[in-house]
C-alpha cells in the first residue's frame, strides 16, 4: 500500500499502478480510481486554463473578424476537432450564415445559410440547445436538406457537435466542431465548447456595441465638424446681406464653400448668376423644385421662394454627392438668395415708385431740370425721347431691350398710360427698337422727340395725341412717330419739322435721285398730277410709258410695294408739295 501511495505521489501510469498492486483487486481498483481523478482534474485545470487564455485573447479584441476567428480556432484546438466553424443569426432573414471556419476546405460550405430547424445547426438555433452526432449524414434526428448535406459532404464532416451562443436569454450565433471520421463527443467536451460558446457570445456583443459605439462617435464628430461648415457658410451669407451684397456673392460664396458651380436662375430659367461654371455646360432646370434640395440630370437644385412664390432656383454642378451638412448649406443659400432676390424687387418697386413720383412732377409742369439730374437713376443729357405706351402696359418694362433699357432715364404710368423718358436724340430709332415691344406685349406706342427739357410736357402731350389718333386709325401693337402716319402726323403736331417730315417720307428716292441722278421725284410729281396714269404721264414727260413704269418700279423698290395705297399716295402727295415748297 505505501508503494502504491508512492507510485501516486510520482504520478505513475495506471499501468505502473496495476502491476504493484499484483492480485490485490481491492487496492489495484481503488489506485485506478484515484488515478482517473487525478487524470480528470488536471484535464479539467487545463481546459479552465486554456479558458482563462482565451477569455484574456478575446478581451483585446477589437476587431469583430479577428474575434470570431480567435473563436473558431480556439474551439478546434481545445476540442480537438478537425474542423471549427461559426454561424451568426441573421434577424431580418430568419435563419443563420456561415461567419468564420478554422479547417474548413470547402467554398461552398464557407458560404452556407441554415434556416431555423433545418440541420443539425439550425435545430441548435430554433431550439437553443446543444446538439451532437456521431454521423450527421445518417443521423434521422435532424431534418436534412439538399443544401446542408451537398455543403457537409463536400467539407467530408461526419461527427459534428454544436452549442448556441446566448447572452441575457439573446441568440447571437451557433459554434461548432466536427470531424471527417465517426467519434462520439464526451459530455466534457460538449460542456467545453458550450463555455467557450459563451465567451465568444459575450465578447461578440461587447465587440458590435463598441463598433456601434466607435460608428456614432465618428457620426457625432462628423455632424460637429458639418455643423462647424454650416455655421461658418451661415456667417458667410450672412455678411453678404448684412454688407447690401447682390445675388452674384451668395452665389460666389456657395460655389466657393463647397467646391461647385453654382447658376441662379429666375422663376422662367433666365440665368441671374453664374459661380465657376466653365463654358457649355448644361444647365437643367425644373419649374417644378421645391424648397428641398432634389437630383436632377446630374445636378442638384433647390428652389428660392419667399412668401409663398417661387422666385428662382439654384442649381449646383460639379459634384456627385453632397453631404447632409452640405446640402442644408445649399437649401441655406436658396433661402438667402430668395431674400436678396426680394430685397431687390423691393428695391426696384421703390425706385419706380420714386421714378414715377418725378415724372408725374416733370410731365406736370413742376420738376426742374437739376432735380432730374440728381434723382434720375442713369445719366441725363439736355435732350429727350419721349414714348407713350397705351394699352395693357404691365409687361412693357420686362420686354424692352438693351437700347432702350441702357437708356431709360425715367419711366412710370401717367395719364393711364405707361410713359417712357429716354436720353436720346432720334426718335425713329426709338420707334424702331420698340416695334418688337408692341407687337408682344400688345400695346400701341407713340414716339416723339428729341425735345429739350423745357419742352417735355408738349413732347409728352403730341406724343399722347399720337397714341391716340394710331388708335383711331387703327394703327395698334405698333411703334410710330408722327412722320410714320404722315398727314395724321403732322395734323396732331404742335410743330412740324418740315423738312425732316420730307426725309422721312422721301428721304430714300431724294438719294437715289441725287446719287444716280435720276429724276424719280418729277416723276412721281407727274404720275400724281396725271390722276396715277403711266400713259398720261409719260405724254407729260414726253417719255415712252415703259419708261415710266420703270421708273414705278424702281420707287416701289425704294419705298415698298404698297406706296400707291391710298393711306400712303396722300403722305406721298403731301410730302411732294412740301419738298418742292423747300427747293422753291
Amino acid at each position: 500500500m505505501r508503494e502504491l501511495l508512492r507510485l501516486l505521489a510520482e504520478d505513475a501510469s495506471g499501468s505502473e499502478l496495476a502491476r504493484v498492486a499484483g492480485e490485490d483487486a481491492v487496492a489495484r481498483d481503488l489506485a485506478l480510481r484515484i488515478r482517473a481523478g487525478i487524470d480528470a482534474s488536471k484535464k479539467r485545470e487545463t481546459e479552465l486554463t486554456a479558458l482563462v487564455e482565451v477569455a484574456r485573447e478575446l478581451a483585446s479584441a477589437s476587431d469583430p473578424g479577428g474575434v470570431l476567428d480567435t473563436i473558431v480556432h480556439r474551439a478546434r484546438t481545445l476540442v480537438g476537432a478537425d474542423v471549427a466553424y461559426l454561424t451568426l443569426y441573421d434577424e431580418a432573414r430568419g435563419d443563420t450564415y456561415m461567419r468564420a471556419t478554422d479547417g474548413s476546405l470547402s467554398a461552398d460550405f464557407q458560404q452556407l445559410r441554415l434556416p431555423l430547424g433545418a440541420g443539425l445547426g439550425g435545430l441548435v438555433a430554433s431550439t437553443r440547445r446543444p446538439y451532437w452526432t456521431t454521423d450527421y449524414p445518417s443521423d434521422r434526428r435532424f431534418r436534412h436538406t439538399g443544401q446542408i448535406d451537398h455543403a457537409v459532404g463536400d467539407e467530408g464532416l461526419v461527427a459534428i457537435c454544436g452549442t448556441p451562443l446566448i447572452v441575457d436569454e439573446a441568440f447571437v450565433g451557433v459554434l461548432f466542431a466536427s470531424n471527417r471520421t465517426a467519434r462520439p463527443f464526451s459530455r466534457e467536451e460538449v460542456l467545453l465548447l458550450g463555455s467557450l460558446a459563451a465567451l465568444a457570445a459575450v465578447t461578440i456583443v461587447q465587440v458590435r456595441a463598441a463598433a456601434e459605439t466607435a460608428v456614432a462617435l465618428e457620426q457625432l464628430s462628423e455632424a460637429h465638424a458639418g455643423a462647424e461648415h454650416a455655421a461658418a457658410a451661415h456667417d458667410r451669407f450672412a455678411d453678404i446681406v448684412l454688407s447690401g451684397g447682390d445675388v452674384d456673392a451668395v452665389a460666389a460664396a456657395l460655389a466657393e464653400l463647397l467646391g461647385v458651380w453654382v447658376v441662379l436662375v429666375d422663376a422662367v430659367g433666365n440665368e441671374l448668376a453664374v459661380a465657376g461654371r466653365a463654358p457649355g455646360t448644361a444647365v437643367p432646370w425644373q419649374e417644378s423644385s421645391s424648397g428641398r434640395l432634389t437630383r436632377a440630370d446630374g445636378c442638384w437644385v433647390v428652389a428660392a421662394t419667399a412668401k409663398g412664390e417661387r422666385l428662382g432656383a439654384l442649381v449646383i454642378g460639379g459634384v456627385d454627392d453632397l453631404s447632409g451638412a452640405d446640402q442644408r448649406i445649399v437649401e441655406r443659400a436658396a433661402v438667402v438668395t430668395a431674400l436678396v432676390l426680394l430685397f431687390r424687387r423691393q428695391a426696384a418697386e421703390q425706385s419706380q415708385r420714386a421714378q414715377a413720383d418725378l415724372l408725374t412732377d416733370v410731365l406736370s409742369g413742376g420738376g426742374d431740370f437739376e432735380r432730374l439730374r440728381l434723382l434720375a437713376p442713369k445719366r441725363v443729357h439736355d435732350r429727350f425721347v419721349v414714348a407713350v405706351c397705351r394699352g395693357d402696359h404691365t409687361a412693357v418694362r420686362a420686354r424692352l431691350s438693351a437700347p432702350v433699357e441702357d437708356k431709360l432715364v425715367l419711366s412710370g404710368p401717367y395719364g393711364g398710360d405707361l410713359v417712357l423718358l429716354l436720353s436720346r436724340t432720334d426718335a425713329v430709332a426709338v420707334a424702331r427698337d420698340l416695334a418688337e415691344v408692341a407687337k408682344r406685349a400688345g400695346v400701341t406706342i407713340a414716339v416723339v422727340g428729341p425735345a429739350p427739357w423745357d419742352a417735355l410736357v408738349d413732347a409728352h402731350r403730341q406724343a399722347a395725341r399720337l397714341a391716340t389718333t394710331m388708335v383711331r386709325l387703327g394703327r395698334c401693337n405698333e411703334s410710330a412717330t408722327p412722320d410714320d402716319l404722315g398727314v395724321a402726323g403732322l395734323v396732331g403736331a404742335s410743330e412740324v419739322d418740315v423738312q425732316a417730315h420730307v426725309q422721312h417720307v422721301l428721304g430714300a428716292v431724294i438719294e437715289y435721285d441725287a446719287q444716280r441722278g435720276t429724276d424719280l421725284v418729277g416723276t412721281l410729281h407727274a404720275y400724281f398730277a396725271a390722276g396715277q396714269s403711266p400713259t398720261r404721264a409719260a405724254t407729260e414727260l414726253h417719255i415712252h410709258p415703259n419708261t415710266v413704269q420703270q421708273r414705278l418700279d424702281r420707287v416701289s423698290a425704294l419705298l415698298g410695294a404698297d406706296w400707291q395705297s391710298p393711306e400712303h399716295s396722300l403722305n406721298l402727295q403731301v410730302a411732294l408739295r412740301l419738298h418742292q415748297a423747300i427747293r422753291g
